[in-house]
């Protein structure tokens, strides 16, 4: 089996629980869920979803850069919504930032997120060679 390594990245928000940021595993990479938190302070930022969105997909970016990649690595993300009428604000902002082809997704939604977010993302990356 390959070994797992946890990832932690600096420019992220820490881990809030019992987990790592994100695990590799040979070319893949796990990135545990992350809500809108500010990685100097820790505390939720963002009111709407569209705010909080921007903030989730950079933590996510700087958990991927700890990887040496970036969004275009992602292969799939499972997306927590605490309602979906939030849906079609949401997407407009993630297909801002995410290259096609778009990963595969699955999103689902949820009584409550850590903290009242309104969003989560967690994703895997295909890694390659890196």
């Amino acid at each position: 089996m390959t070994a797992k390594i946890a990832v932690a990245c600096g420019d992220a928000p820490k881990a809030i629980g019992p987990y790592s940021q994100a695990i590799r595993c040979g070319q893949w990479g796990f990135l545990s869920g992350q809500i809108a938190l500010d990685p100097a302070t820790g505390l939720l930022v963002g009111a709407s979803v569209e705010e909080q969105t921007e903030r989730v997909i950079r933590n996510l970016r700087a958990v991927l850069a700890g990887m040496e990649v970036g969004l275009e690595a992602v292969v799939k993300t499972t997306v927590y919504l605490t309602s979906m009428a939030d849906f079609p604000r949401f997407n407009e902002v993630y297909a801002k930032h995410f290259p096609a082809p778009f990963p595969a997704r699955a999103t689902v939604e949820v009584s409550k997120l850590p903290k009242d977010a309104l969003v989560e993302i967690e994703a895997v990356a295909y890694l390659g060679s890196v």
